[in-house]
């Protein structure tokens, strides 16, 4: 459950592996990090009943993602979670990415969509092994689903793991996962001011990459004035532009995740 916005509330998360799992069934594992009072209190017995909203309600999530990244520097995997806006192009950008760098590296995906296989089943067809999470009505993932693939996808050393997040620049700029680096993907189509819009995604990102170049002779978008509205939330944000469909860019991508290290 997502106490910030409320998604996804009494439900749980399926788990797939596409690689193991030819009939598409998963098991279930239901999300109960929130507590449950199966006990009634009568007013009789307390009439006075101070509620203390004084927490922080994603304090059991920063544990969990403490956990995994210290996994994750424990096995010396680079983790980076990438996040953006539906239809940005980052299963895509995977695909061309898995092609080029699986020689250099041992690749992971986890993928997170509140429904289907179908991110998790082109990016196996791509030759990485992957795990879809289903948040179901859920708007992110988190890192307790994210310690539960883990344990699946039993991940080898010195190798580079990406988290495909729901699309979404709410509430997944909110959720630690336990990531070295956040990836926010923007595309041309979507409008040159998502960084006004959507404000904390960059400002918590460390690379903004500004995909489909390949259609800016037919949308009213102009790059540096993208990049001027991303550095005025986050002057430290760095930006590559691609094209994930005629693979211009992408050579700058691969570079920069080669050059990333382990924290």
């Amino acid at each position: 459950m997502c106490e910030k916005c409320g998604c996804g509330e009494g439900e749980g998360f399926n788990i797939h592996d596409p690689h193991h799992s030819t009939d598409h069934k998963s098991d279930q594992i239901q999300d109960h990090d929130h507590k449950h009072d199966h006990g009634h209190t009568h007013s009789h017995e307390h009439p006075h009943k101070l509620i203390n909203l004084n927490v922080d309600i994603l304090a059991g999530n920063n544990i969990t993602a403490a956990m995994n990244r210290r996994f994750f520097e424990g096995r010396k995997v680079l983790c980076l979670n990438m996040v953006s806006s539906p239809g940005s192009g980052k299963t895509t950008i995977l695909e061309k990415t898995i092609g080029h760098l699986t020689r250099t590296a041992k690749i992971y995906v986890i993928e997170g969509d509140q429904q289907t296989l179908l991110d998790a089943e082109r990016i196996e067809r791509a030759g990485a092994p992957a795990i879809q999470i289903n948040t179901g009505s859920g708007c992110h993932l988190d890192a307790h689903m994210v310690e539960s693939a883990l344990k699946k996808l039993e991940i080898e050393t010195n190798s580079l793991l990406f988290i495909e997040n729901v699309g979404n620049l709410v509430c997944p700029a909110m959720f630690d996962l336990g990531e070295n680096r956040r990836v926010v993907v923007m595309s041309v189509t979507e409008g040159e001011d998502k960084p006004l819009k959507y404000p904390y995604m960059f400002q918590t990102s460390h690379l903004c990459i500004i995909n489909k170049s390949d259609l800016l002779p037919y949308v009213d978008f102009r790059i540096e004035e993208a990049m001027k509205h991303a550095r005025s939330v986050n002057p430290d944000l760095e930006f590559i532009s691609v094209s994930a469909k005629t693979s211009e860019g992408m050579n700058l991508w691969y570079d920069w995740i080669l050059s990333q290290k382990v924290i």
